[in-house]
This record gives C-alpha cells, sequence and structure tokens, in this order.
C-alpha cells in the first residue's frame, strides 16, 4: 500500500503539469494541443512497445481492443481537449479545482468494488478535502483579479469555460474507474504492457484529429494567430507536448496504473487530489507568488483529507481479509 500511495503522488505530480502547458499555448487551440499531445504520446508508447511488440501482441484479445479504443478515445483525448478549453476559458485555479473534485466523484463510483472502505467510514476524510475545494473556489472567485485568459472572458466564454471544466471532471472519472476495473480483469497484462497499449491506441486517436484541428484552426472566423506564429513558437508548442508525452502520458499513466493494482479505487480516487495540489503550486510559481491564505487553508484541508483516507484503509485491513487482484504486483 505504501508503495501504491507512493506512485499515485508521483503520478499526480506529472499530471499537474497538464494544467500548465495550456497556459503557456493559449495562442493554439485546443484541438490542435489534444491532437498533438496525443500524437507525440504514442510515438513515446510505440518505442516503448517495440521490444515487447512480439510479447504483447500475442497476447491480445478483440475485448482488450475495444477496451483500449474506449480508455484512448474518452479519457484521453476527449479529456485533455475539454480541460485544454477550460483552461483557455476560465484559467488554471478555477479548472483545477472542478477537475479536483475528482476524489469525490472517483470515490462514489467505486464505492462498489471490491476491497474499498465503506463509504460511511470517509465521510469525514471527503468532508475535508470538500472543505478545501469549497475554500480555493471561494478564493479563486472573490480573492483577487481573475488571471490569463479568464480576465478578459465573456460571461459566455465563463460558462463554456466552467461547462468544458464540468465534461473534463465527467470524463476523467470514467477513465479512473473503467480504466482501474480494465486492470483488474486483465491479468494478462502488467501495468507497463497496459500503459504502452493504451498510448499507442491514443496516439491513432491523435494522428486521426489532426488534420480537422489543423483546418478548424485556419478556418474563417477562427482568426488568424496561427499565421502570426513563427517557427520559434512551433518549436516550442512541440517541445512542450513531448515533454507532456514522456512524462504526464507515459510515465504519469504507468506510475498511476501501478499505484491502481495496488490500492483498492476509494483510496486511489482519494490520491487523485495530488493532481489539483500540484496544478495550483505550478500556477503559483508560473504567476511568481504566494498563496493566499484562503489558499494555503485549502491545501491543509486537502492533505489533511488524503492522508486520513490512507489511515482509514490501513486500519481497514486485516490479515484475513480476501486478497484483491487489484493489488498483483506488475512485472517491470
Amino acid at each position: 500500500m505504501r508503495r501504491g500511495v507512493g506512485y499515485g503522488i508521483l503520478a499526480g505530480a506529472l499530471w499537474g503539469t497538464v494544467f500548465l502547458v495550456p497556459r503557456m499555448l493559449g495562442d493554439f487551440a485546443p484541438g490542435l494541443l489534444a491532437s498533438a499531445r496525443c500524437m507525440m504520446y504514442g510515438i513515446v508508447s510505440l518505442l516503448a512497445t517495440l521490444p515487447i511488440a512480439r510479447r504483447v501482441a500475442a497476447k491480445l484479445t478483440r475485448a482488450d481492443l475495444v477496451a483500449l479504443a474506449r480508455l484512448a478515445f474518452i479519457g484521453n483525448l476527449v479529456y485533455y481537449l475539454f480541460l485544454t478549453a477550460a483552461v483557455h476559458r476560465i484559467g488554471i485555479g478555477p479548472t483545477s479545482l472542478i477537475v479536483g473534485v475528482l476524489p469525490v466523484t472517483v470515490t462514489l463510483a467505486g464505492r462498489h468494488d471490491h476491497g474499498a472502505v465503506p463509504l460511511h467510514r470517509l465521510i469525514f476524510p471527503l468532508a475535508l478535502v470538500a472543505a478545501g475545494i469549497a475554500c480555493i473556489n471561494i478564493d479563486v472567485f472573490t480573492g483577487g483579479p481573475a488571471q490569463g485568459a479568464a480576465s478578459a472572458a465573456t460571461v459566455a466564454g465563463k460558462l463554456a469555460g466552467v461547462a468544458c471544466a464540468v465534461g473534463a471532471l465527467a470524463t476523467w472519472t470514467w477513465f479512473a474507474v473503467a480504466n482501474a476495473r480494465t486492470l483488474r480483469r486483465n491479468g494478462h497484462f502488467d501495468s507497463n504492457e497496459w500503459s504502452v497499449l493504451l498510448g499507442v491506441a491514443t496516439g491513432v486517436f491523435g494522428a486521426v484529429m489532426w488534420v480537422p484541428a489543423l483546418a478548424l484552426a485556419h478556418a474563417p472566423g477562427a482568426g488568424d494567430g496561427l499565421g502570426s506564429l513563427d517557427h520559434v513558437r512551433w518549436q516550442t508548442f512541440w517541445l512542450l507536448n513531448l515533454g507532456l508525452a514522456v512524462g504526464a502520458s507515459w510515465l504519469g499513466n504507468g506510475l498511476w496504473n501501478a499505484a491502481a493494482t495496488r490500492l483498492p479505487l476509494t483510496l486511489s480516487g482519494q490520491l487523485i487530489v495530488f493532481e489539483t495540489l500540484f496544478a495550483l503550486l505550478y500556477g503559483f510559481v508560473y504567476d511568481a507568488r504566494m498563496p493566499r491564505p484562503l489558499e494555503w487553508t485549502a491545501i491543509a484541508l486537502l492533505l489533511a483529507g488524503v492522508v486520513w483516507s490512507v489511515k482509514r484503509h490501513s486500519d481497514g485491513r486485516s490479515p484475513s481479509a480476501p486478497v484483491d487482484v487489484g493489488a498483483r504486483t506488475p512485472a517491470h
């Protein structure tokens, strides 16, 4: 369990960067950002698959291909499309905080899974997490000026951004639960094999989306922003997406799969809060400022909720408890 918790925290640190890059690349359309990230993730995963391609291909079934397609399309491409659009419209803070409700939504969605601590034992840890999210929301919307793209956004644009953030929340909740359950069912794949297969499938969807995304970015009414970008800006675009592919997508998903195979869904759902914390930290560094009092309070409440949840799961285990197949150790 300790190793699983560590993997989950590291995954959150890497995933937090996905909120920062869209802010840094605000002059690129969400479709281009999502497509490029997925393509780069696919290329990195394909390279990682080559040494084990024959072994993995021999184990693939039609059901596996269907599961990979669903998870890659909804959990990677659609999720990042929603998230990028939200960051462009309402900024890093509100987006990360709406998506930060994941510990609650994933816990609720996975509460009937084997190995989960009864929900009534998690009420107080969840209450701390909810209080932390409430504090940071109050601070973002009343404690200071809007940041980035949110400062000039219209009301309609802000509402669209909130809707996109909710869409990212919904798709990530589905992905977290469905991916963990698929890993538990598919004992013929370890977490590394599944991660690279998921990456290859994601790359296919990203490549398919690139041409229509580029066409939409150049369509009449889309503005001439892309035409004014020089080769240096495009180089930055590809380098940052490569960084996301290697760090947040390939390594981050691999670490999360390793955590998911060791932890019940209710606990892994709590650890997703670290994605929000790291996203906020990166935002503070990017803005070159310290957190305000309400922000400090929110961080303390979120951390306390996670630590309390870990304690509840540790106390809930007994030597006679049935072994959760999700706790199998992946072969590295």
